[in-house]
């Protein structure tokens, strides 16, 4: 084996580089070409975009370079192991600093190490391990904010972030304090024309969240959202949209709780399907089993809470589904990028959106002004719209094996809003919207039954248009308490079957 420069293998298999990563080692370096010391750079390229190739190759060059070592940091152990394996195939010798190492005497022997960042702050801190010679320190999934401890060891380097969000997972811990700059990589978009990302097709399913609460992170809490999520009707519209859009693919479910994911498990299984579930208590073997069953099952399912949304990647997934609400956009896009790789056979995925999401943060694919974002994050909070927003401009729409049980019935949409302009108009009640509401749900059930059992039967299928009806109503009258909402749909729904009777 020939050496090129201490610490660098010859490369046995070069790993082929895409033009665009080309493109932007080449802008990376020029700004490390400018500013070699004590400087901060954050860069960002989509989830599939390659990252880590991208920063292995600039190990490679920069050691070449500089005759510099290099220190590259990561929040979770199986990206230590990735990032460890991918320099390697890079030819770059490297060394994982772990929870096992406590010195290092053998530092002179590599150019390049991979840390954990609490592991290294605590060998740090205790004065037990100090790294000699560091001139260029990288950041995987920069957006987390426990990084910002370590930077006062490395006043002198250059600081190299990589992310695919520019946005810190704490607001009040923006990451232009932190990064000079930023340079964009390419867009979700231009990697999908390009075939290196798979496109997504977004199905989203209306949630009613203002149950849910926010807690100091910014982020709905899990106690909120397990008792959302974890109640019956949930399970049921979670079902009910994989056999809708999923059935018989490959799926991995994200969920804001380890006990909601136990009863997803439930769901499932108690409906016959392939599940495991996964959490961060889940022993490595038994995670390791499962992610192994997972990726040669064909339509295996997988019901995790957080501990997939980085470090993991198995192309052969066909659909996502968000079975959560979050008001993190890294996590947004963390978890439908688990979908994105592409295959020969494979060049798109199916989400499935299951907490309003993609109306609070856009489509997955579409333009994002990652430099606004990064110089202004303030601005772009407070422009998110709020749960009750979204849920104003909620239009039910009756799924299609519904429809088909109303067949005789021309019309079953019903506009609320426009039907009370019309009552404030002619100065009648606000009340006698919620009549013409009911004549015409009595009529739909009436016309597609034989006797008053079938249309009783049918009444109770109505009941995701009702509440959405009631919910509408609610905002009219500007009286949308939870209480006020309950008591009206109970009313409704017991005057329906009143007037079915009637009919018969």
């Amino acid at each position: 084996m020939t050496v090129e420069t201490f610490g660098l293998e010859e490369k046995k298999n070069d790993k082929k580089l895409y033009d665009y990563q080309q493109v932007d080692i080449d802008k990376i370096f020029n700004v490390i070409d400018k500013h070699p010391n004590h400087y901060n750079l954050l860069y960002q390229l989509p989830t599939g975009g390659g990252k880590t190739v991208i920063f292995s190759q600039i190990v490679r060059e920069y050691i070449q370079r500089t005759n510099k070592k290099v220190l590259i940091l990561t929040h979770r152990i199986e990206l230590c192991k990735q990032t460890s394996k991918m320099l390697s195939e890079f030819g770059v010798l490297n060394k994982i600093i772990n929870s096992k190492v406590k010195e290092l005497p053998d530092q002179e022997d590599y150019m390049c190490f991979v840390a954990m960042v609490e592991t290294l702050n605590n060998r740090l801190n205790d004065e037990k391990l100090k790294i000699e010679d560091i001139g260029l320190v990288i950041i995987d999934e920069a957006h987390y904010n426990s990084f910002r401890k370590l930077f006062r060891f490395f006043e002198k380097c250059f600081i190299l972030g990589v992310t695919a969000t520019p946005l810190s997972s704490n607001i009040k811990l923006p990451m232009k304090d932190n990064y000079r700059e930023l340079i964009v990589g390419d867009s979700i978009n231009s990697l999908i024309a390009k075939g290196f990302l798979a496109r997504a097709k977004v199905f989203s399913y209306d949630v009613g969240l203002q149950t849910l609460k926010v807690g100091i992170n910014g982020d709905y809490t899990v106690k909120s959202s397990e008792e959302l999520y974890s109640n019956l009707s949930m399970q049921e519209k979670l079902l009910n949209s994989y056999l809708e859009r999923s059935k018989g693919k490959k799926t991995l479910i994200f969920n804001n709780g380890i006990n909601t994911s136990k009863e997803v498990y439930e769901t499932f299984k108690n409906a016959g399907y392939p599940v495991r579930h996964l959490d961060n208590t889940t022993s490595k073997k038994d995670r390791k089993h499962i992610l192994k069953w997972f990726k040669h099952t064909p339509n295996a399912i997988v019901t995790s809470v957080s501990i997939l949304t980085t470090g993991f990647d198995e192309p052969s997934v066909e659909t996502i589904i968000l079975n959560r609400a979050t008001k993190s956009l890294t996590l947004y896009f963390q978890m439908i990028g688990r979908g994105s790789r592409v295959l020969p056979t494979k060049s798109e995925f199916t989400v499935i959106d299951l907490g309003n999401n993609m109306v609070r943060f856009g489509d997955w694919s579409a333009p994002v002004d990652w430099k606004q974002l990064f110089r202004a994050p303030d601005f772009y909070f407070e422009n998110l719209l709020s749960d009750e927003e979204i849920e104003r401009e909620f239009r039910y729409k009756m799924p299609p094996d519904l429809r088909k049980q109303f067949a005789n019935s021309e019309e079953v949409d019903f506009d609320m809003e426009e039907a009370y302009d019309t009552v404030i108009k002619k100065g009648l009640k606000s009340k006698d919207v919620l009549e013409w509401s009911l004549a015409q749900h009595v009529k739909m059930c009436v016309e597609n039954s034989e006797d008053v059992f079938d249309a009783r039967i049918l009444a109770k299928e109505l009941k995701d248009d009702i509440s959405s009806r009631i919910k509408q109503y609610s905002y009219c009258i500007s009286k949308s308490t939870k209480n006020y909402r309950d008591w009206l749909e109970e009313d409704y729904s017991r005057r329906l079957r009143l007037l079915i009777n009637k009919e018969y």
